[in-house]
């Protein structure tokens, strides 16, 4: 059994990282997946989240925004939507995009047709903000 697992991690516009880290959490759809080196193959979906990983024994932080993880052979290719590594994420446009999206939640209903987006844009914003603070 290896004692590190090879992280892949892209999005549709590029690759964020390629790593070889000792563990990593990830917001899974049904719950935080947590993966060892050694783990059982395993296929999910990901929620809007913070994605956690370590590396040198250190901890390092990604916002992510829906997608999959595949772990296979010490192997997890993580295959999402958009992700941002803590150092890289613009707080100030995080917190505007924040304060959008609170003011348009004010402004509709729960039956209107923007709510959700609204709403997941709010998500979005609120990990994101909490992902930065975790920066090295």
């Amino acid at each position: 059994m290896s004692e590190k697992l090879k992280l892949e991690m892209v999005t549709p516009y590029k690759r964020v990282l390629s790593e070889e880290v000792e563990e990593l959490s990830a917001p899974g759809s049904l719950g935080e997946v947590g993966v060892l080196p050694g783990h059982t193959p395993l296929l999910t979906t990901l929620n809007v989240g913070e994605l956690t990983y370590k590396k040198d024994g250190e901890t390092f932080h990604v916002a992510v925004n829906w997608g999959y993880v595949e772990v296979e052979d010490d192997t997890v290719t993580v295959l999402v939507e958009t992700a941002e590594p803590a150092d890289q994420i613009d707080l100030e446009r995080a917190k505007e995009a924040l304060g959008r999206a609170e003011d348009a939640l004010k402004s509709l209903s729960p039956e209107d047709k923007d709510f959700k987006v609204m709403e997941a844009a709010l998500e979005r914003a609120v990990i994101r903000i909490q992902v930065a603070g975790k920066r090295h």
